[in-house]
């Protein structure tokens, strides 16, 4: 549905698992991360597949939907961060300073470094169950189930019936309020909380966001000056002059993933990169799929890498770990994935 809720629900459920089997917060964190955009942009029926269509749509792109949707299997970023996540679960090779972080977790049974600052408060992260409560899995999966079914409803509302009209964000701030709201009803309904505690610990989890919500601020404030400069412009501008056909999605793919990693954005990246893409395609007879699908796949690995990215940043959140750990260790393996992807558009270039 949406990168943000996936990471933080995801870490929410997976957090207490991952420690007890002494599995490090920096893997937690890679994991939450390359699940989360990386998968959401393979979806064309999502807050992310809409405003992409959207962008098409605005450049006169004939079905945008299909060509979406056709663009989805060239995506070779994306399939190669996700496929990289299942290949080193599976396997246990991992390497870099995750390899370091690992061996510290399983070895040591210590999660984090004895100095990281992990990027929500404690009391957030360690909830404890109340005496006499038997914990059930219904208390979580209906709060969730009415998440998960309130997003398509709210982008029908704001789409007034159109569902790739509907506003991602609106919607997801109804579903995450709805389940706040079922949530409350059903914990009341068992006597587990009163009104008076669940507004105690909502305003406790509010708190424990606020270091997160102040870097959120802070990135966009740089993304917006980034914008008002017209950074974006000016590098996409400079690499047109330099372009061959053969060689578009390839150079469309790292002049998007330059933009993002500086202004943390995959958004905004998409916004200053599809409008230059599309027509630089036409004009030049390259392929439009893999034009528009390098850029897609640039900005995500640009924001995937950005240390002010806000899925970055959530992910540190979702993950109860120190943002600069997480950026350190998951870097090696975007840079992989980033490096099957260039070799995929070169090959589809010349084919």
């Amino acid at each position: 549905i949406e990168s943000s809720i996936t990471i933080l629900v995801t870490g929410a459920v997976s957090r207490p698992i991952f420690d007890k089997l002494r599995i490090s917060r920096e893997k937690l964190a890679y994991i939450l991360d390359s699940t989360s955009a990386p998968i959401c942009i393979l979806i064309p029926f999502n807050a992310w597949g809409a405003y992409v269509v959207t962008l098409l749509m605005n450049e006169n792109v004939d079905n945008p939907v299909a060509a979406f949707a056709y663009a989805v299997p060239q995506n070779f970023y994306a399939i190669a961060a996700v496929l990289l996540v299942l290949i080193i679960i599976l396997t246990g090779k991992d390497f870099g300073p995750m390899r370091a972080a690992e061996t510290r977790a399983r070895k040591e049974g210590q999660v984090m470094e004895d100095d990281a600052e992990p990027l929500v408060s404690t009391e957030v992260v360690e909830l404890p169950v109340k005496d006499g409560v038997k914990p059930q899995a219904r208390n979580m999966i209906i709060p969730v189930a009415v998440m998960v079914l309130m997003m398509p409803v709210g982008l029908l509302i704001t789409g007034k019936g159109d569902l790739l009209a509907g506003s991602g964000s609106t919607s997801v701030f109804w579903a995450i309020l709805a389940a706040i709201v079922v949530a409350g009803i059903l914990y009341r309904a068992q006597n587990l909380f009163t009104l008076s505690e669940q507004v105690d610990l909502f305003f406790k989890g509010v708190g424990g966001l606020m270091p997160m919500a102040i870097l959120l601020v802070l990135a966009f404030a740089i993304g917006a000056t980034c914008r008002e400069l017209g950074t974006g412009l000016y590098v996409a501008n400079i690499a047109s002059q330099f372009v061959s056909p053969n060689i578009v999605p390839v150079i469309l793919f790292l002049v998007s993933a330059f933009i993002a990693f500086s202004t943390g954005t995959s958004f905004g990246t998409f916004a200053i990169m599809i409008p230059i893409a599309v027509p630089m395609a036409t004009s030049m007879d390259a392929s439009l799929s893999a034009s528009v699908v390098a850029v897609l796949g640039g900005g995500v690995f640009g924001d995937h890498c950005s240390p002010i990215s806000d899925t970055t940043i959530i992910s540190s959140m979702g993950s109860a770990s120190d943002h600069v750990d997480h950026v350190r260790t998951q870097l090696p393996y975007a840079m992989t994935a980033a490096g099957i992807a260039l070799l995929g558009y070169v090959v589809t270039g010349f084919a």
